[in-house]
């Protein structure tokens, strides 16, 4: 082995060991800084020799711009569900049936059931080498390359583990970063999700591993499968698995009695409000495996385990108004306001009423009597109505026709649940809610400037629009209450240093409906220029990775609405940047020539081959024409670009040529 060999494994050994510190552990030893130090150094090195390429290496954990149709793979052992149950008597029947067909004393592992989706990883020699979803519970979607970017589970091994084995667990979405996603959902005019279960599953079969990265999803383990098990205790193979690296939920408990099982029960009834995730029950498995062996299955379920679920806690209360909240997309959501009662723990004041559908389902009526619902949400939301209590001439709860703000007739785009207000230059929450999202720390940075800030001034006519902000002088902002010099001229440099932030954070932080931090960036990346961008054609957008039908004419009316050319026009005068900046070049071997690239690859994500493409030279473009020099193809090349460059005899080149061609090749 070369030393340069040595020093990757020992780098990769280092960083999967605060890996497993920091998000299974929850004790990290180093800063984040300094992880993050390492990791590049591990990147350098893996760059410069990629012969030493290992797909379950901690830089393999951002995941990659790679498109996959998702393989369905056949369970070794089938993942069977659990029969369920809300009544706890149901619980003592089982204990009761379990108790006759052993005829033997017995335990039972009480763990916490998440509220998530089923996942199977499968490990060989130590390695993760697929994951799988439950799917139909004989079959699943091979998720391998999403799975690896969740920090919390294990890409190698520790200890003294099995050659060969299968963990099941659940992949879950924690609260806090259930609450972030959908913020930033939100922010760009997306629909947030409704649970923390949906995100997670939704989560994990996106197409694109690089977009999984980005969502904050957590795993726990409850069950291992393999032939050399370390014990016939299920409990004991549970700690025999948190040492070999696994996240294993501390939460379990071997009972011998039922009313252990009903304390175990009651307690986290009340208990698990104060997760940081959800759980929607609890699971009850005969500890022993040679016991669960000898009581097996039914058609369905098996006979040693059964789950108790708990029932949605709810709450009724009077409804005394429906507030209509217009965020800065326009789009107008419900919010109803309730008299103050207990729910889950907390005060309930307001909940969700999401959009004008749910209204009209509901068939709510002014001053009716609600029924709210907290079981498995965040936010509060209404389920039903008490029609018992709904007084006597109450009138239907009719959905605005008009905007709440400024009076604009709403309208409601076709296949679409929310209503926008179309006067985005007129309607003061579209107006202050684009600034704010313009001057956050994703988009521009103007940490100088806030929310308080902002609504002052546009209320004093200092602002109406983005460009607004970079003729703003100490002078302009000296006469707003509270601001002292100091504060003034902090705001002043803070919008001139915004100057510097790069193409991509710019057009996100235009607040073009649909377009997140990753959308600005594949297109900033794709079109390289606001000019080239403003001239593609709705097809042409499409035809970046990732960018969908909505998205594409999102972007395509956005550009082409005078009101932003003027806006674009005035940001570009103010010196902001809308060009991609080049890369810095390391040779002249690509010079003149001009790649599209398309499909998958055993070695490089598709954005490291654009990099090194033009690091030397090349340019990189997103559809085929007579003068791209080479398509450079992989695995599941899209047929529509193949059959382009066989008609235009554009010559096509796989990974190894491309690398030879740059020098590169091993």
């Amino acid at each position: 082995m070369t030393s340069i060999e040595q020093e990757i494994n020992a780098l990769r050994d280092e960083l999967n060991r605060h890996n497993h510190n920091y998000y299974v552990l929850n004790s990290p030893t180093i800063t984040d800084m300094e992880f993050d130090l390492k990791l590049k150094q591990l990147q350098k090195l893996e760059e410069e020799n990629p012969q030493f390429f290992d797909a379950n290496s901690p830089t393999q954990r951002v995941g990659s711009d790679i498109n996959l149709d998702f393989e369905q793979v056949e369970h070794d052992t089938p993942m069977l569900s659990l029969g369920n149950t809300y009544n706890e008597q149901e619980i003592n029947d089982f204990w009761t049936r379990t108790m006759r067909q052993l005829n033997e004393p017995f335990e039972i592992c009480c763990e916490l059931k998440f509220d998530g989706t089923a996942i199977s990883l499968k490990y060989e020699h130590g390695e993760l080498v697929r994951a799988v979803t439950r799917g139909d519970g004989r079959k699943g979607d091979d998720v391998t390359r999403n799975v690896r970017t969740i920090k919390s589970i294990p890409l190698r091994l520790s200890g003294n583990y099995p050659d060969s084995l299968e963990m099941r667990g659940e992949i879950i979405m924690p609260h806090a970063g259930f609450e972030q996603i959908n913020r930033q959902r939100e922010d760009i005019g997306e629909q947030p999700f409704a649970n923390p279960r949906n995100a997670a599953a939704g989560s994990l079969k996106l197409q694109n591993s690089r977009m999984v990265a980005q969502r904050p999803l957590d795993c726990i383990l409850y069950y291992v499968l393999c032939d050399e098990l370390p014990s016939d205790r299920h409990a004991n193979n549970l700690e025999a698995a948190r040492a070999w690296g696994f996240k294993i939920s501390p939460h379990f408990k071997v009972c011998r009695s039922q009313a252990e099982i009903m304390d175990f029960i009651h307690h986290w009834a009340t208990e698990r409000e104060h997760l940081p995730y959800d759980i929607d029950g609890i699971v009850f498995k005969v500890n022993s495996l040679s016991q669960q062996k000898r009581m097996g299955l039914t058609a369905k379920n098996p006979r040693w385990a059964i789950s108790y679920k708990f029932k949605a806690e709810q709450a009724h209360s009077p409804l005394i108004r429906i507030d209509y909240q217009v965020g800065r997309t326009g789009a107008v959501t419900p919010v109803a306001n309730v008299e103050p009662v207990q729910l889950a723990g907390t005060i309930v004041r307001r909940a969700s009423l999401h959009n004008a559908d749910i209204i009209a389902s509901l068939d709510l009526h002014d001053n009716d009597t609600v029924v709210i619902e907290k079981g498995g949400e965040i936010i509060p939301k209404i389920v039903a109505v008490d029609i018992d209590k709904r007084p006597a001439g109450s009138t239907p709860v009719v959905f605005p026709t008009h905007c709440p703000e400024c009076g604009a007739k709403l309208v409601r785009e076709e296949g679409e649940a929310a209503f926008y207000c179309p006067n985005s230059a007129g309607c003061r929450p579209q107006i202050t809610g684009k600034l704010i999202h313009f001057v956050s720390r994703k988009a521009m940075n103007i940490d100088s400037i806030g929310e308080e800030t902002i609504e002052a001034l546009y209320k004093n006519g200092l602002v109406s629009d983005i460009p607004d902000l970079y003729s703003l002088t100490v002078e302009k902002l000296l006469p707003l209450d509270r601001m002292a010099r100091k504060s003034a001229l902090n705001i002043v440099q803070g919008i001139r240093a915004s100057l510097d932030v790069p193409f991509e954070r710019v057009l996100f932080a235009l607040g073009i409906r649909f377009v997140g931090e990753t959308t600005a960036k594949t297109l900033a990346s794709a079109f390289e220029t606001i000019e080239h961008l403003a001239e593609a054609s709705v097809e042409q957008l499409m035809a970046a990775e990732d960018i969908g039908s909505k998205t594409a004419q999102s972007v395509f009316d956005y550009l082409h609405s005078p009101d932003n050319i003027t806006r674009i026009d005035r940001l570009k005068l103010c010196g902001l940047k809308f060009a991609k900046e080049k890369t810095e070049t390391v040779s002249d071997h690509l010079n003149g020539m001009t790649f599209v690239i398309s499909g998958t690859f055993e070695h490089h994500s598709r954005d490291e081959i654009k990099a090194l493409i033009e690091r030397h030279g090349g340019k990189m473009v997103s559809s085929i024409s007579a003068k791209t020099s080479y398509l450079i193809a992989g695995d599941n090349m899209g047929p529509s670009k193949r059959e382009k460059a066989e008609k235009l005899g554009i010559r096509m080149i796989n990974e190894e040529e491309t690398l030879k061609l740059i020098g590169q090749s091993e």
